[in-house]
């Protein structure tokens, strides 16, 4: 863990009044996964973006459960400014626990998703989940392996479910080929 306190003392050399007015308003925009919620509403909108919104939709579902219901609740990690509160919090404390990060999760689990159906909204939506991982270290409130566990769980479960999308939308093309 020393590491990861080194990682994070040194991000608070970088504080601006600027930057850190932007660093919060990144990570807000990841607050509940509202953002990424919308993003797959839009996309089920739309007929042409709807099977890809569906698989938003699925992915955050499933990474709520492992992430939020399950790892964080079983591992109750302390979140980094419970531990050393002498460090000035840009944002109110979280309550939950820090293992791994909600909203890590939520955006790479829907902007992989994205990204894997169209590249033109997918690499703007993963540079945007980036941003706000990278937003949690900035404001203190998550470890560095919070953020990389819930990058890594995000994508895991975007691929899983895009995998299984395909599957079964190719075992669908066949069947109405036959």
């Amino acid at each position: 863990m020393s590491w990861e306190f080194e990682w994070l003392y040194a991000l608070q050399n970088i504080h601006s009044p600027i930057l850190d007015k932007i660093m919060v308003a990144i990570s807000t925009i990841g607050n509940a996964g509202l953002f990424w919620i919308v993003c797959a509403l839009l996309l089920l909108i739309f007929k042409k973006t709807r099977p890809v919104g569906v698989q938003v939709v699925i992915a955050m579902a499933v990474t709520f459960i492992i992430g939020n219901l399950v790892l964080k609740n079983l591992i109750m990690r302390d979140r980094p400014c419970w531990i050393d509160t002498s460090v000035a919090l840009l944002v109110d404390s979280p309550t939950d626990y820090s293992f791994p990060s909600g909203h890590s999760m939520n955006g790479f689990a829907a902007s992989v998703t994205m990204l894997l159906n169209d590249r033109r909204y997918g690499i703007p939506a993963v540079i945007l989940a980036a941003l706000i991982a990278f937003s949690r270290l900035y404001i203190f409130v998550h470890f560095p392996t919070d953020v990389f566990a819930g990058i890594l769980i995000g994508t895991l479960v975007a691929v899983f479910v895009y995998l299984l999308w395909k599957k079964r939308s190719d075992k669908m093309q066949t069947e109405k080929c036959d």
